[in-house]
């Protein structure tokens, strides 16, 4: 099962070296895979949903290791590393604007991540702290898509310290535990 994925997920890179993700089509996809429709629809949605199960992928090996293994600086760094590693895949992924795609996708990833950081801490989240979060997470997303798209200048270590070193002071203290 997972390696038809990963099967399904390099069909896609492949296709992202010819044109960008919204172009692509699941015909394409089944064709460089050689793999089925039917097969294709048995695990996925649509090509979007391929391709945030592949960020998931990442989530789990990165970020959502973070308190649990890992400092946040290590998590940050992680996540980065494997979107520099697949640096055609992500590009193209975050250059997409669908409804769902992964930079939405990410954005949920993290802010529930993080929520359920602060809710272990404190229960009910403060509304004060609950916008702080949000504020936080898309401009963390808006940084993460711009580097991802504009050539990945920065190192994954430099980009996750700019995200640590951005944390609202209000929010470093429920997630001072991460750090």
């Amino acid at each position: 099962m997972e390696d038809t994925r990963y099967i399904f997920a390099e069909g896609l890179k492949e296709l992202l070296k010819k044109q960008p993700l919204d172009k692509v089509s699941v015909t394409d996809l089944v064709k460089v895979s050689g793999k089925t429709r039917q097969t294709f629809y048995r695990y996925f949605e649509d090509k979007y949903a391929l391709v945030n199960w592949y960020f998931k992928v990442l989530a789990d090996q990165s970020f959502l290791q973070i308190g649990e293994q890992e400092t946040l600086k290590e998590g940050l760094t992680k996540k980065f590393e494997f979107i520099l590693e697949d640096q055609l895949f992500f590009e193209a992924a975050f250059l997409s604007k669908d409804y769902n795609n992964v930079e939405h996708y990410d954005y949920e990833c993290i802010y529930h991540f993080y929520e359920g950081i602060i809710k272990k801490k404190c229960g009910q989240i403060p509304d004060d702290i609950r916008f702080l979060l949000k504020m936080y997470c898309h401009g963390s997303i808006t940084m993460t898509v711009d580097w991802a798209t504009h050539g990945m200048k920065r190192s994954p270590e430099e980009l996750a310290q700019y995200l640590i070193d951005a944390l609202p002071v209000k929010l470093e203290y429920y997630l001072s535990d991460l750090k």
